[in-house]
């Protein structure tokens, strides 16, 4: 399987999409039309390990709500990753059943090698 998790109004998810050439064999998800659903968010964390590596911290919202402030422990990355989707750290792409997070120069390297 492969899919990416990604915002169609997202420049930066765009760059990477079109910096890796990748075409119709993936899925495509815009998390802002199609939210994220539990199952899919369930099985993202499996793969990633916590929820806490799928949230980003970058996110707007995460300053504007205070978030800064907290102690979050992962059933609050889980809950704020469902309610708001600017949580999910972006893009997320699942290829074969490996996952890689986020728009680091790293792991877009990580996502190239994967698929070449």
């Amino acid at each position: 399987m492969k899919k990416v998790y990604h915002l169609s109004t997202c420049s930066t998810c765009q760059r990477i999409i079109k910096e890796l050439g990748i075409g119709e064999e993936f899925e495509y998800q815009d998390i802002k039309k199609e939210s994220i659903t539990p199952e899919q968010l369930e099985e993202m964390k499996r793969l990633a390990g916590s929820y806490e590596n799928l949230f980003s911290r970058v996110a707007m919202k995460y300053k504007a709500w205070g978030l800064k402030e907290k102690n979050l422990g992962e059933e609050d990355y889980k809950n704020y990753i469902l309610e708001e989707y600017t949580f999910l750290k972006r893009p997320v792409f699942i290829i074969d059943g490996k996952i890689y997070i986020g728009n680091s120069k790293k792991n877009v390297a990580a996502v190239a090698e994967a698929l070449a």
